[in-house]
């Protein structure tokens, strides 16, 4: 049996999903929300969190998908949707403190007896970091961003943002070192 595609590409499953066409939309949801789901999680430690905000996200998507050009890859415009979205939510709920005090109040510290570098294993690294700390370091290392435009989004300003991703990473570094596990850069 031969599986013949219900639209043969995404820019006609996009067109499709903007005139409300729920079966495009739920394939351009199917596609897109694993990838979208690691984005949100990045920001949001709490995994149900994670996906209510995506789904929001989507919403939005979906809502606005008569305002994309085009002009770059759908995924990027999705992936910028769902990281102002998860933003918003740790504002809302006053999650982001960029405070110094914050970090004695961080979770506990976990060793592991065998480190390998799985994603799972890095995810709660950073998902250890104080919520300031974790905007500002996913926003730069991850998703690439500038100072000034992480300032923007989190109306902070861009020395705030500089200084916040070398306390991230200074935490990062002291964790590895906690658990034997010392790299490059770490000293």
């Amino acid at each position: 049996m031969k599986i013949i595609s219900f639209y043969k590409n995404e820019k006609q499953l996009i067109k499709k999903s903007a005139s409300g066409n729920r079966e495009a939309q739920r394939r351009l949801y199917e596609k897109h929300a694993p990838k979208m789901l690691g984005v949100c999680r990045r920001y949001i430690k709490d995994l149900q969190f994670a996906e209510d905000v995506m789904v929001s996200g989507f919403v939005k998507v979906f809502k606005n998908l008569d305002t994309f050009r085009h002009e770059g890859s759908f995924e990027g415009w999705v992936r910028k949707i769902m990281v102002r979205e998860s933003i918003s939510h740790l504002r809302k709920n006053q999650f982001v403190v960029y405070d110094e005090t914050v970090i004695e109040k961080a979770h506990p510290q976990t060793t592991i007896d065998s480190f390998d570098w799985d994603t799972q294993h890095i995810q709660s690294l950073i998902d250890a970091l104080p919520d300031g700390y974790r905007a500002v370091f996913v926003l730069y290392a991850i998703e690439g961003y500038k100072h000034q435009e992480i300032g923007e989004m989190l109306n902070i300003l861009e020395s705030t943002s500089k200084s916040q991703l070398f306390k991230a990473r200074k935490v990062l570094q002291e964790r590895l070192k906690q658990q034997n596990i010392i790299g490059y850069g770490t000293e």
